[in-house]
């Protein structure tokens, strides 16, 4: 079987789909992945994939250049004529959708979160919501990651297949093993790993550091994370004035992980949010946002802790009863999250959903060659 995989870039695609891919290969099939050339593909072509370089703007909004991506798309399917394909994130969805429903392709859907295009009304969103019907009109099937995402595209009209909820991305909690908790509780480290933008709560954030730091000057805030809008000389002026800490882009984040107390995520939204389910899985509790895609990732008060969005005074708030919480306590609730990550999160549970759905759409379409299903 030829499945071609369409994503956006290579560093989603190997830290959070790696082990469905390599079970895929496992099976014998043949795994086609198109993106942009980046320092992620070397890694994805070692585990067997086919690399086709492709180009596209992840947060462009040029018509002519999308329309292009539309036709390479096309281009791609009629030569590799693949048995299945997978889509991620918006362009790849919506455009490799269409691509798809053209050359009467089976494709499966995986909305990895609403995006700020969705996110602000206004005419963008009208035109993307509009791009998304028609993207994934014939979809075989569309995974959500989380709830609320589903009921909006539901509600909308936007999708009237086969849909089926998924605990994100799953978190691979061999990976990320359980770490012991930190002894040295007289310096508090607490932790962003994240692209450094707006919609990540980057902003409030830096302002929350600032106050908290005036009154618990040992707290650490490190932050880890490139940079995809500019808050360069922001982030150089605080890290030279102390309040926070910033290590840029790493490819090793469980080693921040595992030195931290706990791992914050002020976002204004997401699908689910990897960054938390890898901190639980380490055993670390988490400060994050209370939106979808955050929310379901902690239990407040046992695994972590929650606060509004958008808001300042609920993230220092928040900040501060961590800090106050008695260290054995602290170390409780990273235990409880690593509990919850086994149960809940597994990425197993999403990598048996693909292949579950791939093995309907196989039967379906009449091919002959097994898919095989694993535990």
């Amino acid at each position: 079987m030829k499945v071609l995989v369409l994503a956006n870039f290579g560093m989603g695609l190997y830290n959070f789909r790696k082990e469905l891919l390599e079970e895929l290969i496992k099976q014998n099939h043949e795994v086609y992945i198109s993106l942009p050339n980046d320092e992620f593909v070397p890694k994805l072509e070692d585990l067997g994939c086919k690399f086709i370089d492709t180009t596209l703007e992840r947060r462009g909004t040029n018509p002519f250049r999308d329309l292009k991506l539309l036709l390479y798309y096309l281009k791609i399917i009629k030569t590799i004529k693949p048995d299945i394909v997978l889509t991620y994130t918006i362009k790849p969805n919506v455009y490799g959708g269409i691509a798809c429903s053209f050359t009467s392709t089976p494709y499966i859907t995986n909305i990895t979160g609403l995006g700020t295009s969705v996110e602000n009304k206004g005419l963008i969103q009208k035109i993307t919501l509009m791009l998304y019907k028609r993207g994934l009109k014939k979809a075989s099937c569309v995974f959500f990651q989380n709830e609320t995402n589903r009921k909006f595209f539901i509600d909308n009209g936007i999708v009237k297949s086969n849909t089926r909820l998924i605990p994100g991305s799953g978190v691979n909690v061999k990976q990320h093993k359980f770490e012991e908790y930190p002894n040295d509780e007289r310096e508090i480290r607490f932790l962003f790993i994240g692209r450094i933008m707006k919609a990540k709560g980057i902003e409030e954030l830096l302002k929350a550091a600032k106050i908290v730091r005036d009154k618990y000057p040992s707290v650490q805030f490190n932050l880890v994370g490139g940079s995809e809008e500019d808050y360069t000389q922001q982030l150089e002026e605080l890290n030279n004035l102390g309040v926070i800490r910033y290590h840029g882009l790493q490819d090793d984040v469980h080693s921040f992980i595992k030195k931290s107390h706990a791992t914050i995520l002020p976002s204004y939204h997401e699908g689910l949010a990897n960054v938390l389910l890898e901190s639980a899985s380490s055993g670390r509790p988490v400060l994050a946002s209370r939106v979808p895609g955050c929310f379901e990732t902690f239990e407040d008060g046992l695994t972590g802790l929650g606060f509004e969005a958008r808001s300042v005074e609920s993230l220092v708030n928040a900040i501060t009863k961590f800090i106050n919480i008695p260290y054995n306590q602290k170390k409780a609730m990273g235990s409880a999250g690593r509990k919850k990550m086994e149960k809940e999160f597994d990425r197993n549970i999403v990598i048996d959903a693909y292949l579950e759905e791939i093995k309907s759409i196989m039967e379906m379409e009449n091919y002959d060659e097994p898919i095989r299903e694993i535990n």
